[in-house]
């Protein structure tokens, strides 16, 4: 059978059961995760969380390990309500609009173009869906290695009208475009930027995350360099029993307003770490963020 109609089937699979239930079924996984000894998540999580947090307990960083584990496997099965309930079940799981939308609405309206930026914090995925269901936004992300999960993420993220483009040269035409059309890019800043990647949109510098060298992006400096547009800070705040999902929006001036690319890039990791510490819980710390070292610096992981 085709791996993709068996991916798509599960997803569905999970789409017919309540979002409680489907919520549950991934805090189990999450935990199994965290119970199972020297399973690469849990030990790149952990590695992260004693990075990071080096004031915080064993136990302190241990709890957090277990509710963040958690909070993943919920990520992974949420994909098949996001993916596959209608579009209207979707944007009813967000209850109100986001404080200072306003903000982004008249940034659209003026055509001065808008960056959305959107950390693997919360429900990233539900962030994407909400606000190209609203606005005219190009989305950027990096193609999986599994081609037929590539095609099914794709068509996913695209379903209420966003456009997704991939990291190269093509990519970031399409972002220049849509930019300079006064439209909205919805971008995950917090991505690993290594030096073999060979994508022409992820130049990088590295700028402290956490109080460690991260190598990060700098498109997101240099587009506001060849443009007016303004730069948002956005997360999904996953609600408990499944009661859906708060969206927080922040405006990031200061990214815009660095005397130089350096220091914008640093403002933008010190917007994304301030997001995190408000929850801490929900962001994925499975993920090899310090991946890249610079020249001469230790492995992390």
């Amino acid at each position: 059978m085709n791996r993709l109609m068996v991916m798509r089937g599960l997803f569905r699979l999970i789409a017919a059961l309540p979002l409680s239930w489907v919520h549950c079924l991934g805090a189990f996984c999450g935990w199994l995760l965290w119970r199972i000894p020297n399973n690469r998540s849990r030990r790149i999580a952990q590695r992260n969380l004693e990075r990071c947090f080096p004031g915080k307990s064993v136990a302190e960083r241990d709890r957090l390990l277990r509710l963040s584990l958690m909070e993943s496997g919920k990520s992974v099965l949420e994909l098949g309500p996001l993916w596959f309930w209608p579009s209207e079940r979707v944007i009813k799981l967000i209850a109100q609009p986001p404080p200072g939308e306003d903000a982004l609405a008249a940034a659209v309206a003026r055509k001065q173009g808008v960056i959305l930026l959107t950390p693997h914090l919360g429900a990233w995925e539900m962030a994407g869906l909400y606000y190209s269901s609203r606005y005219p936004l190009t989305i950027l992300y990096r193609p999986s290695r599994l081609a037929k999960f590539d095609l099914l993420s794709r068509q996913g993220r695209s379903r209420m009208g966003g456009q997704v483009v991939a990291t190269d040269a093509q990519g970031l035409r399409a972002l220049l475009q849509a930019l300079h059309r006064g439209e909205a890019l919805g971008i995950l800043p917090d991505q690993d930027i290594g030096s073999d990647d060979g994508e022409v949109v992820t130049s990088r510098v590295f700028a402290p995350f956490f109080g460690i060298a991260a190598s990060t992006m700098t498109l997101v400096s240099r587009l506001t360099r060849k443009t007016s547009a303004e730069v948002f800070l956005t997360w999904a705040e996953r609600l408990p029993d499944g009661q859906g999902y708060r969206l927080h929006l922040r405006t990031l001036p200061e990214i815009v307003d660095a005397a130089t690319l350096t220091e914008s890039v640093a403002a933008l990791n010190r917007a994304v770490e301030a997001a995190v510490r408000t929850l801490p819980e929900q962001y994925l710390w499975a993920y090899r963020r310090f991946r890249t070292r610079p020249p001469g610096e230790a492995r992390i992981y």
